[in-house]
């Protein structure tokens, strides 16, 4: 693993195939929701025998080395507390989480790319407060044109987002795949008490 490997997580949904780890903080919470910390098995088998995490649950599979048989791990928690960060960068794909990966003209979901709110060409900067997310029919449409000439609103005005707020609206999006195990540490479909 090249960097730190308490807060570099695979990414890469081809290496996570078969039996992932869920990564969990010190306080038994994911280390991200959007994407799902997940460590492919190797990863957290390597983590477990280096004492850097505690195993919590594990799939019914084993691993065999000659002298050694091990449960594969479902849910791994670090020993050391890993403190979030509080500046949220600016990026696609946080843009579009912050937006809920719908278009802020229309609300359409699919085919999103960005748009400047105020126009580049207007003097618009690229930034939290003046980029949303747009499908391609909303951009075509807005072109360079302000919001007033091109007949056009914003759902809500865009603004940068802090970092606690991300991960909550990435707690809307669960992956394709949530193993039972892991239920107990996630709160997309937890019932909740009257």
């Amino acid at each position: 693993m090249d960097g730190d490997f308490r807060t570099e997580f695979v990414r890469e949904p081809g290496a996570l195939k078969q039996h992932p780890a869920l990564v969990l903080n010190a306080d038994y919470r994911p280390l991200s929701y959007y994407p799902l910390s997940l460590w492919p098995w190797q990863d957290a088998i390597k983590a477990a025998w280096l004492d850097r995490v505690d195993i919590v649950a594990e799939y019914d599979e084993v691993v065999r080395s000659p002298s050694t048989e091990i449960r594969i791990p479902s849910v791994v928690v670090l020993k050391d507390y890993v403190k979030p960060r509080k500046r949220v960068a600016f990026t696609r794909f946080n843009l579009f989480l912050r937006d809920e990966f719908s278009c802020q003209y229309c609300g359409a979901r699919g085919d999103l790319t960005f748009d400047h709110v105020v126009p580049r060409a207007s003097g618009g900067v690229t930034s939290w407060e003046n980029v949303v997310a747009a499908c391609s029919p909303c951009n075509l449409r807005k072109g360079s044109k302000s919001l007033r000439r091109a007949g056009m609103s914003l759902r809500k005005p865009p603004r940068q987002p802090q970092a606690e707020e991300l991960r909550n609206v990435g707690r809307k999006f669960p992956p394709n795949h949530l193993h039972e195990s892991w239920m107990d540490f996630l709160y997309w479909d937890a019932e909740l008490d009257a």
